[in-house]
């Protein structure tokens, strides 16, 4: 899976490279929220098949959004960290930290907030974070790795290699943690520092 993960990606740079458009390929960019949509509906399919889980969900109560925080806080303590080995102020490195994952919108925001250096060192990281998640998935169920893109990218991954209570984990900390992306990333480059 990992092997398939890596190969669609290089396909889809070199097919973005070549400027090769097709009906499939339109068909996917144009249809992004329905395949997403899709993928979203087979998950809960296949949770709901599993006898039991709507329990453990409710077992977790409120320890649910520990994940989540976690991923949050953790991001936003490498962003700290790196805050004094970068030319970057305190601001700037916890807004690019705070795409958790979410490459394409991380970027796109800082850019458009008029710093176009900050968009591609977001996207690269935010890209590269998601990268490490294929990568280690198979190995450690890392949720908090993966953050924002646990409830998509990530999660096919995530339902091969783990089991359905890492799935549903996976999907809440993924819904949580892309709910925080368009308020911190603003909040954070409006500092100032």
């Amino acid at each position: 899976m990992t092997i398939l993960a890596i190969l669609a990606l290089v396909g889809g740079v070199l097919c973005g490279s070549l400027h090769l458009h097709n009906v499939v390929l339109d068909f996917l960019t144009t249809h992004e929220d329905l395949i997403l949509n899709c993928l979203m509906l087979s998950v809960g399919i296949s949770i709901g098949l599993h006898k039991g889980i709507v329990q453990k969900i409710r077992q977790y109560h409120v320890k649910i959004f520990i994940i989540p925080i976690g991923t949050v806080i953790g991001s936003l303590l490498g962003g700290l960290i790196l805050s004094f080995f970068t030319k970057y102020g305190l601001g700037e490195n916890l807004a690019i930290a705070s795409g958790l994952g979410w490459y394409s919108l991380s970027g796109v925001t800082l850019e458009n907030l008029g710093n176009a250096t900050l968009g591609s060192i977001a996207f690269l990281s935010n890209l590269m974070r998601e990268l490490f998640s294929f990568i280690s998935i198979p190995f450690y169920s890392c949720i908090a790795l993966a953050g924002a893109t646990s409830e998509d990218t990530t999660l096919p991954m995530m339902m091969k290699y783990t089991n359905e209570e890492t799935v549903v984990l996976s999907v809440i900390n993924g819904v949580l943690c892309s709910a925080v992306v368009p308020v911190l990333i603003p909040f954070f480059m409006g500092w100032g520092i």
